[in-house]
């Protein structure tokens, strides 16, 4: 098929519980995949996803959770349609599922290690209590500037996902972020909320993490891509083991250039399908794009999306 699409991935924050419901009930490939994640990590990924539960919300199943029911949905497509991807993307978490798009990740191995990931991360922000807060409103410059004149006073908080256009979201000890958002909306950010998160994703606070993911990653990971990854880091494509190796550990501790990745390879693709829980990416993607996008969150969606594409 000559349709250049891009596979994308959201990350942490799309999670539901039922999510990846209809998969289960209505494929036995599905099936096969949750039960197979479930006998590696040990989680009993039926009642992490099906059942009311408070384990979803942390982030060491939360993880785990989201990439297994994205590569169920991306596996389903791509057995039905004869499609290769010009590109796959994710945003933070969901560049993992993107290297298992691009075939450098064994979806199953993929699952543990994001599951380690998650663990790394809750660790390295156990010793304080810490959290994650958007802005709205706001140019990137004045946000930024903002930080740094925070971290001057010896306060923690960082600018750590560019999303789209006016919205940023910060990362740092929580106490921080409390006293940064009057700041914030003195400087006319339209909102300044924190965020249901447990861990500071993407800041210095999680070095302590990237020695342990690296070493799970050079086991883990394969010199094998289908297709070029874009990287949260650089926003520019990669196509080695080695280039991932070093990305993804800087991942942990810099920003994710999500806005600037979508500036990149827009020109370069047709349209983007969207693999996982929800429309996370679309909503984000309105400002960035004209393209089609679609989504593959349950079985009406994949057939959907299947159809749409052949009509491309």
């Amino acid at each position: 098929m000559s349709v250049k699409c891009a596979f994308l991935f959201a990350g942490q924050g799309s999670q539901k519980i039922g999510m990846g419901k209809d998969f289960f009930e209505n494929s036995d490939i599905a099936k096969q995949m949750i039960a197979d994640a479930s006998e590696r990590t040990g989680i009993d990924f039926e009642h992490l996803l099906f059942e009311e539960n408070d384990k979803l919300g942390q982030t060491e199943f939360t993880q785990p959770a989201i990439l297994l029911v994205a590569t169920i949905a991306h596996k389903l497509f791509i057995d039905a349609v004869d499609i290769k991807p010009v590109l796959t993307m994710g945003h933070s978490l969901g560049e993992f599922s993107a290297l298992v798009a691009s075939h450098a990740l064994n979806a199953v191995d993929a699952v543990e290690l994001v599951n380690l990931r998650g663990k790394l991360m809750a660790e390295a922000c156990s010793k304080q209590e810490v959290g994650m807060m958007v802005s709205l409103g706001l140019a990137d410059e004045v946000v930024e500037t903002i930080c740094e004149s925070q971290r001057a006073t010896g306060r923690q908080v960082w600018a750590v996902n560019y999303n789209a256009d006016g919205q940023i979201v910060i990362a740092g000890i929580k106490k921080d972020l409390e006293i940064l958002a009057p700041i914030l909306k003195e400087a006319k950010a339209k909102r300044a909320m924190l965020l249901d998160m447990s861990v500071a994703s993407h800041c210095p606070l999680l070095e302590e993490a990237v020695a342990p993911l690296s070493e799970k990653l050079n086991e883990m990971l394969k010199d094998e891509f289908i297709a070029p990854v874009i990287s949260n880091v650089t926003a520019e494509p990669y196509s080695s083991k080695e280039e991932a190796l070093a990305l993804l550990a800087k991942q942990l501790v810099l920003p994710v250039k999500y806005k600037h990745a979508m500036a990149n390879i827009d020109e370069d693709v047709d349209c983007y399908i969207e693999f996982g829980h929800g429309n996370v990416l679309k909503g984000l993607n309105k400002k960035a794009t004209k393209k089609p996008h679609f989504n593959v969150s349950d079985m009406a969606s994949l057939e959907a999306t299947i159809e749409a594409i052949k009509a491309l």
